[in-house]
């Protein structure tokens, strides 16, 4: 990332199937290796199970768990005169969108289950009703925020 100037922030292009850029980053989220085939076939393979099992559209119910796991305060370390003080900051869209978007992969891959996309769906699913590993992330992250306001006057 330059120094002086702004980086310059690339259009993520719209999935196949949902024509969607939320299952497009999704997906590249859950990509490893370069294996983009596998990584669709898990994601189309949890909205499909999310469709049969609220029987809503499944698009829009990974929108709102986006949407419910997105942080807007996180904190920073901030080293000011040998002491390192974490100091809550505000989160940009992107990198919120970024953080929530790992967040569901993580807690996917950490659920028991039989199938990757089944722990997907799952964890999907409770983020949308507002609960699961990925709102309590999202949770703790305020809350450290919340307890660290003392130094929000070391913003930079």
């Amino acid at each position: 990332m330059p120094r002086r100037a702004l980086a310059i922030k690339r259009e993520t292009p719209s999935d196949n199937r949902y024509h969607s850029e939320v299952v497009a980053r999704l997906v590249s989220k859950l990509m490893r290796c370069g294996k983009r085939n596998t990584a669709e076939v898990l994601v189309y393979g949890a909205l499909q199970s999310l469709e049969k099992q609220e029987s809503k559209d499944a698009v829009g119910v990974l929108e709102q768990a986006v949407k419910n796991s997105t942080p807007l305060l996180m904190v920073k370390a901030r080293r000011i005169g040998g002491a390192t003080y974490q100091v809550p900051v505000e989160v940009r869209p992107e990198l919120g969108l970024s953080l929530a978007m790992r967040w569901l992969v993580q807690s996917a891959k950490s659920r028991s289950g039989k199938s990757m996309a089944e722990k997907l769906a799952a964890e999907i699913n409770d983020a949308a009703k507002g609960e699961g590993a990925t709102i309590k992330k999202r949770e703790d992250t305020h809350r450290m925020a919340e307890a660290n306001r003392a130094f929000a006057h070391f913003r930079w």
